[in-house]
């Protein structure tokens, strides 16, 4: 008998071999700290691949720090929501939203406003819906043009997650947490986010963000932060001067004092979007493998012009998912990105493979190209429907 080449792999099969090498399902991460005041911050997980970029932002990247000053104040996390504005939704959220796409759309852009601008438009369009962690991940266009780039302009990974971090935050803390950098001059033409956590000093809220503050008067095992309040706040533990923190504020009228919590409690506890996180992935395999999350991203949508028409068929569901990961695809599209990611060389022929559903979220386009700021608010707006549906008989 005639020897026969072996049958592709199946899907399942393909994936989990893909899952063994990327980190597909890797082991859960730990996130929890030792008190702060035998432990300094940590270096800002979002941008562990840039330096530069942790040096300047690091007060702003607030996860690893912030759990470390809420395990220094153990107290109730009952939901605290009567402070919130009547808009805000009662029941805690625990599932979340990522959105990955590349650093390298900024690097079309001819100016510092388009790059600017463009980057506050994919800014909005993740604080519109909902849109927990950002993922930039580099591909070898990217590495390309900052090496071609002759002009001193940052590279497009970490421009892009450099202005991401400082639209996120507060009007009121930025000051204190970003010092002047080149990469922020055009940051004026930006709309603002409007972000729930974006208070006003006449706003009250269960929660606020905050930023500790030197006061000379500060004792050993204690620190005050400034709120946007006319009155600084003392809490109960010693966090570094410039820290960003999340607290839980005393009820109107009511005793108690502030106390640091970790940054995903207002979404957990009280339903509220509080803003999001910023990572840089050196390539598209380590936005899995990289992933903060505990037990990693259990649902998994890609985008492309190449994908599946099932959201036009009526069947199309997503599962209860924990946390959702959608990726996009820059100018080139998704496949020329896994074609160049050797860890998933598996997946050069049949991209479909790497991801749970596979999607054209934009079918019968009337122009050759959709720019990715552009799919990112079609297909969030396309897929918000089915999102809040796989999580309808929770609310």
């Amino acid at each position: 008998m005639d020897s026969k080449a072996a049958p592709p792999l199946p899907k399942r099969q393909k994936k989990l071999r893909l899952a063994q090498r990327v980190g597909l399902n890797r082991a859960p991460v730990a996130h929890e700290m030792q008190p702060c005041s035998a432990h300094p911050p940590a270096p800002a997980p979002a941008l562990a691949a840039t330096d530069k970029v942790k040096a300047d932002c690091t007060a702003s990247s607030v996860a690893s720090v912030a759990e470390a000053a809420a395990s220094c104040a153990p107290a109730s996390r009952a939901a605290a929501t009567q402070g919130a504005t009547a808009a805000a939704p009662q029941v805690g959220r625990p599932w979340t939203v990522s959105v990955a796409l590349p650093g390298s759309i900024v690097d079309n852009a001819q100016t510092q406003e388009l790059r600017s601008y463009l980057v506050g438009q994919v800014a909005r369009a993740c604080a519109i819906f909902n849109v927990d962690e950002i993922v930039l991940f580099e591909t070898e266009a990217s590495r390309r043009v900052a090496s071609d780039d002759h002009k001193g302009r940052t590279s497009g990974c970490v421009f892009t997650a450099r202005l991401l971090q400082y639209l996120e935050c507060p009007q009121y803390l930025r000051k204190q947490c970003f010092p002047h950098h080149p990469d922020l001059r055009s940051v004026g033409l930006i709309p603002p986010l409007d972000a729930p956590h974006h208070l006003r000093v006449d706003e009250s809220c269960a929660y606020r963000e905050a930023v500790v503050v030197e006061r000379a008067n500060a004792k050993a095992g204690s620190c005050f932060v400034y709120t946007g309040l006319p009155k600084e706040l003392k809490l109960n533990v010693e966090v570094p001067v410039g820290t960003r923190l999340t607290l839980q504020m005393p009820r109107v009228g009511g005793k108690g004092t502030a106390k640091a919590v970790a940054p995903r409690e207002p979404r957990e506890e009280a339903g509220l979007y509080w803003g999001y996180q910023v990572r840089i992935a050196p390539s598209l395999s380590a936005v899995w493998s990289e992933c903060p999350y505990q037990g990693g991203y259990d649902c998994s949508i890609g985008t492309s012009e190449h994908g599946s028409n099932a959201l036009s068929d009526g069947s199309f569901r997503l599962p209860n998912f924990a946390h959702l990961l959608v990726v996009f695809g820059g100018v080139e599209g998704l496949e020329p990105v896994v074609a160049a990611d050797d860890s998933l060389a598996e997946c050069e022929d049949d991209v479909a493979c790497l991801f749970d559903h596979y999607l054209n979220l934009c079918p019968s386009q009337g122009s050759r190209t959709i720019r990715t700021e552009e799919a990112l608010l079609v297909g969030m707006a396309t897929l918000r429907p089915f999102i809040e549906k796989a999580h309808a008989h929770s609310a």
